[in-house]
């Protein structure tokens, strides 16, 4: 059982009673009535073909209370999304695949790229904004939740855990952060959170001083959770990266943007798990090794934008900083593994830290480089000032392609 401690300066919602899923969807069904509720799912063409997404699917099938579920089709060629609208049929809810490689949203995404309004690289980032576009522009649901189509312990609870505070109508959430503990098949997974993140946090709060954005995002138990829901006004201002950053720069966008008694985390699962990335030691734009560079690059981007200056004496404060705090929390999880009878390698861990340390370097590199990079995808409305109709456009790229495919059917 959870305990109820209250941690930092956001509202942690618990799991302290093992609530029925029956009775949360009772309510969930009730509170639809008035505000509208949806589903986000980013998704690559393999994950059709995996173990997780099915057994997702299997489970939204039963799900009561969706007005709308979309879903972002990313690295499909045009048989391959004929597969994907055969697969996500089974879906009882209104729902719709946005074919995101396929020759309307491609053509779309051109003339937004002329007006240099649109996302400037592929990837999960690219694909959740323009299905938030596309939320915008149906405005069937009110409060939404994202989630990942790689989740292997997947259960309707989950979604109804991650939904409730946002739908709750007596409930001030405009966001809500999803956490849970990594742990799966014997072993304490989710390096990049408790080896990179959390630390270099610390460490941050070290080198720099005390400093309010620091504390807020301390107060997340799993910053890098890909899940977390919101109302839909929350969309129209939203400036998210399209890189690994993205889960970084939503939380930071949320600071920017809200007042911390408007956001909270939710305890959604008891177990989670989900695709593993290799760490990529030798190759620094795969795997781990990259989602540490973009991460890392993300904090140093949204520190300077509160006034922080950086220099190459700073990063090295803070590799060192880092390395030192990151060993010492290698210890604390290696430790809390043997109490609770789990298996933590402590030579594949430090492994990780040393990595993650001299990543620290290289993204503290590539931000001194790059001081005109643009590295977040224009908000919504800045896309609505340069392209009035957008969300019709995208609309009717939507079911253009749907109605092409029906006929071929």
């Amino acid at each position: 059982m959870a305990d109820f401690h209250q941690n930092g300066i956001i509202t942690t919602l618990h799991n302290l009673s093992e609530r029925s899923i029956e009775e949360m969807e009772y309510d969930l069904l009730h509170f639809s009535r008035f505000r509208p509720l949806g589903l986000i799912l980013p998704s690559l063409f393999s994950e059709l073909e995996g173990d997780a997404l099915p057994n997702i699917i299997k489970n939204l099938k039963e799900v009561p209370y969706l007005s709308e579920i979309v879903i972002g089709l990313d690295r499909a060629d045009k048989d391959q999304y004929h597969h994907a609208m055969r697969f996500f049929s089974d879906l009882p809810q209104h729902h719709r695949v946005l074919w995101n490689d396929g020759p309307r949203l491609q053509a779309l995404d051109a003339e937004l790229q002329a007006l240099e309004v649109a996302p400037k690289e592929l990837g999960k980032g690219r694909n959740v904004w323009y299905c938030m576009g596309y939320m915008l522009a149906t405005g069937r649901a009110e409060s939404i939740a994202l989630h990942d189509c790689d989740i292997v312990t997947y259960d309707r609870a989950l979604l109804a855990r991650l939904l409730f505070p946002v739908a709750h109508p007596q409930f001030n959430y405009e966001f809500c952060k999803g956490f849970y503990a990594r742990v799966a098949d014997g072993k304490i997974n989710g390096r990049v959170s408790r080896l990179l993140v959390t630390p270099l946090i610390r460490a941050f709060k070290r080198v720099v001083g005390p400093n309010e954005y620091l504390e807020f995002m301390d107060s997340f138990r799993y910053p890098l959770a890909g899940e977390f829901s919101f109302r839909r006004d929350v969309l129209n201002d939203i400036r998210i990266p399209s890189d690994w950053g993205l889960e970084i720069g939503v939380l930071s966008e949320m600071y920017r943007n809200y007042a911390n008694n408007r956001l909270c985390q939710v305890d959604i699962a008891r177990v989670y798990d989900h695709k593993h990335q290799d760490l990529s030691l030798e190759d620094a734009n795969a795997g781990l090794s990259k989602m540490s560079i973009d991460i890392t690059k993300a904090m140093f981007r949204k520190l300077a934008t509160n006034g922080q200056t950086f220099n190459t004496e700073t990063f090295r404060s803070l590799k060192a900083t880092y390395y030192r705090i990151a060993l010492d929390f290698v210890e604390t999880c290696h430790n809390d593994a043997i109490m609770n009878g789990l298996k933590l390698d402590i030579h594949q861990e430090e492994k990780a830290v040393e990595m993650f340390a001299q990543n620290i370097m290289t993204a503290g590199q590539r931000f001194l480089d790059a001081p005109m990079e643009r590295p977040f995808i224009p908000s919504w409305n800045r896309v609505v000032s340069a392209m009035p109709n957008v969300f019709d456009r995208l609309i009717e790229a939507v079911e253009a392609d749907r109605e092409e495919f029906l006929q071929q059917a």
